[in-house]
């Protein structure tokens, strides 16, 4: 007897169809499965065969032939525990239904036949509603992610009981709805707010430019003048997400298994900040099985490096195409993977080792050569692609002692979310959501400067001896702070402040 039922296989972010075939014949008790499947998913026999007996099933004791086709593409994780035993139970009889051709079925099992969550349940989904499956089930703790895709019919079960009383009509399962509006609407409580900085306006002005435009940003500046400080809040005026790009990040979360638990959908834009120790592949991505890195988890959130220079060469040098092209891909043997690393870039970092080179009220200690090689740690083309420099100065005891209201978070933030609503309104048939995003096409369409304005970018360029690249990119936050002050055109001030925040190019590196 032969049974055929559907589950699903991940290759990057996207989903394919695996038909999981199960045969049972006469012959010397066997278990077999083929089809390139890993060592996770060869070990699903026994757990398949302790479910069965543990949910009072009859495991055959017979030759069971199991194939998951397309039998040239690996098959990873045990997400195919719930396929093998329901297609084992068909084709033994044991469960009385003719047809399973509309259902899909993921999950992995324990001993005793309950249902264990899954990674990558979301795109999962979706390629199951892309090829006309109207029902997938799975297990409950992956029910509210699936529930995102509208349109097809979830159902979640604890064990495999309740799946095979489903599947008879004895007792079925409700399909699970998740309210996607109502997701939406629940506000985020952040324990700090920009109110908590005192002074430091050019700082702020520079991050709200940053965020209003999802530019790369550096903050340098000596120990205490307030930039981590600064950096831990920046969470809290990040634009709200649209539903495309919250579907983004919860996918990419979901394949990563770090979607947080009892979470449907991901309505805030990540953050991620990892210590200076991480790796090449734990940055980008990579190992034996490509998975996502530290610049994937931030798509369209947040990277933030501190103390920049710690980092290893080698490390911040892999960031330089990702941050340029906004999607990284990962070579191995068996294939190339790609994922989406659109980014918001954020670091900080010293003067010099010491951290007071430039400091009026305490002497630097470094010689010129230390500093050198200090800043040379960080090289030309990777701060190319960062769009703005911005210098932390001290703070003075008036700007801590004073009594004046500092501007909130919810008042930046308003700001920064009608700048990103115009740009979504203008760039609503380019594929993009913000003005980093802009390719030199879209400069040319969108960022016309008068002839005083172009007088005002050729004088800068020469004079602090740019690249093409930073052209561009003064072009870009120019065209971001016209956003935040409501002009359709940028004007000579607009030009004058985005070159204003290319000056560290000259003081530190040149």
């Amino acid at each position: 007897m032969i049974a055929k039922i559907k589950s699903c296989g991940l290759i990057g972010l996207d989903g394919y169809i695996v038909d999981v075939e199960v045969d049972i014949s006469m012959g010397l008790p066997a278990f077999d499965i083929v089809g390139l499947p890993d060592a996770a998913v060869r070990e699903s026999k026994e757990r398949v065969r302790s479910a069965l007996k543990n949910s009072n099933f009859a495991p055959p004791v017979k030759r069971i032939t199991v194939n998951l086709a397309p039998a040239d593409k690996k098959k990873e994780g045990p997400a195919y525990d719930l396929p093998i035993t329901i297609g084992i139970l068909k084709a033994t009889e044991q469960i009385n239904v003719a047809d399973l051709s509309d259902y899909m079925f993921i999950g992995e099992l324990s001993l005793d036949g309950a249902l264990r969550p899954v990674t990558g349940a979301l795109p999962m989904v979706m390629c199951a509603k892309e090829n006309g499956i109207k029902n997938v089930v799975l297990p409950m703790e992956n029910a509210g992610e699936a529930a995102v895709v509208q349109g097809i019919n979830i159902f979640g079960a604890s064990n495999l009981h309740e799946i095979t009383c489903h599947l008879e009509g004895e007792n079925r399962l409700t399909p699970y709805f998740v309210d996607v509006a109502q997701l939406f609407n629940v506000s985020e409580n952040y324990a700090v707010d920009f109110a908590d900085v005192k002074g430091q306006q050019n700082v702020k002005r520079a991050l709200e430019v940053a965020v209003a435009g999802g530019h790369n940003i550096i903050m340098i500046g000596t120990p205490g003048s307030g930039k981590s400080m600064i950096a831990k809040r920046l969470p809290t005026i990040l634009p709200d997400l649209t539903f495309d790009e919250a579907l983004e990040i919860t996918k990419i979360h979901s394949i990563a298994g770090t979607l947080p638990e009892k979470t449907a959908l991901i309505t805030t834009r990540p953050f991620r900040s990892p210590h200076h120790s991480i790796s090449a592949a734990g940055l980008v991505g990579g190992g034996t099985i490509p998975r996502p890195g530290e610049v994937s988890l931030a798509h369209n959130g947040v990277l933030y490096l501190d103390e920049l220079p710690e980092f290893k060469r080698d490390v911040l040098e892999v960031m330089r195409q990702p941050l340029e092209d906004g999607v990284v891909t990962i070579s191995r043997v068996n294939a190339a993977l790609t994922y989406p690393c659109s980014v918001m870039f954020a670091a900080s970092m010293n003067p010099c080792k010491c951290g007071y080179f430039g400091d009026t009220k305490r002497e630097c200690t470094c010689t010129p050569a230390e500093i050198s090689r200090y800043v040379g740690k960080i090289s030309g083309p990777l701060l190319d692609r960062i769009d703005i420099h911005v210098e932390v100065a001290a703070l003075k005891y008036a700007d801590l002692d004073s009594g004046e209201p500092c501007e909130t978070s919810a008042q930046i933030k308003e700001r920064v979310n009608n700048a990103r609503q115009i740009q979504r309104e203008r760039y609503k048939n380019e594929g993009i959501f913000s003005n980093a995003q802009l390719q030199p096409a879209n400069i040319r369409k969108y960022c016309v400067l008068g002839k005083e304005e172009k007088t005002l970018l050729k004088a800068a360029f020469d004079n602090l001896g740019l690249s093409a690249r930073a052209h561009d990119r003064i072009l870009k936050v120019a065209r971001t702070i016209a956003d935040l002050d409501g002009c359709n055109f940028i004007s000579a001030a607009h030009i004058a402040e985005a070159i204003q925040y290319r000056s560290l190019d000259r003081k530190y590196w040149q």
